[in-house]
């Protein structure tokens, strides 16, 4: 089993998302719930995904005052999930509430601290897109900067494409986590991700964690899929 892949269940129903769990169980540990599944599924598909011994991964990309982000990441840690994300676009206040929040609920429930992460620039993304909403940097040294100013705020890791790995890694050290999602093995189509990479140039680039959806979810056999990515990337 392993514990770099992470399986994006961006589907529609609590019973589409635990028909894959079911048929990934024994290959992967770590699934996402992003925001289709939750806002369909609620808090019953993280206990559904615990009940089968998965982790999860809440990927709601929390961007508000620094209040309402430092009561969501409450809420997510009372859930227990393995990890969740914060936009670092949200600033360092927001970042700063985000961290001091997750750390005293852990605290005062006396569980684990979910790892939380701050997204930089979505893989979704081109330098176009981000002169058009006023932000003058390149992707790769808006990511950079976005990234360090989160691990100043004391978070966990960042959510970055496959092409601000190796920077990022530079910058931040090894104990700062990478996540890439807009990962795509050489057969599968890219949809609508711009900034792509394989999952073994994602690990060996330095990714701690690679995020795959729809090659794997949307394959006539999902297992044989996911069994094709661990090889991969082992």
């Amino acid at each position: 089993m392993s514990e770099k892949l992470i399986v994006a269940l961006d589907v529609p129903n609590l019973k589409e998302a635990e028909k894959l769990v079911k048929k990934l169980l024994g290959l992967v540990k770590i699934f996402k719930i992003g925001k289709e599944l939750f806002t369909s599924a609620g808090p019953e598909a993280v206990r559904m995904i615990h009940s089968h011994k998965g982790r999860v991964f809440l990927d709601l990309k929390f961007h508000d005052i620094p209040s309402t982000v430092g009561a969501a990441c409450e809420a997510a840690t009372r859930l227990k999930v393995f990890m969740l994300n914060v936009h670092a676009l949200g600033g360092k206040n927001m970042m700063f509430r985000a961290v001091q929040s997750v750390h005293q609920a852990a605290a005062k429930y006396q569980i684990k601290p979910p790892r939380l992460l701050a997204v930089t620039i979505l893989t979704s993304m081109k330098d176009e897109d981000l002169k058009e909403v006023g932000i003058k940097k390149n992707l790769r040294e808006e990511a950079l900067d976005l990234a360090i100013l989160a691990s100043k705020c004391g978070l966990d890791g960042a959510v970055a494409s496959g092409q601000e790995i190796d920077l990022i890694r530079q910058a931040v050290g090894k104990n700062f986590l990478i996540v890439t999602p807009g990962v795509r093995p050489v057969w599968a189509a890219h949809g609508d991700q711009k900034r792509i990479i394989t999952p073994k140039e994602a690990i060996d680039k330095g990714a701690d964690f690679i995020v795959i959806g729809r090659p794997i979810t949307e394959h006539p056999n999902p297992r044989i899929a996911a069994k094709k990515i661990l090889e991969e990337i082992s």
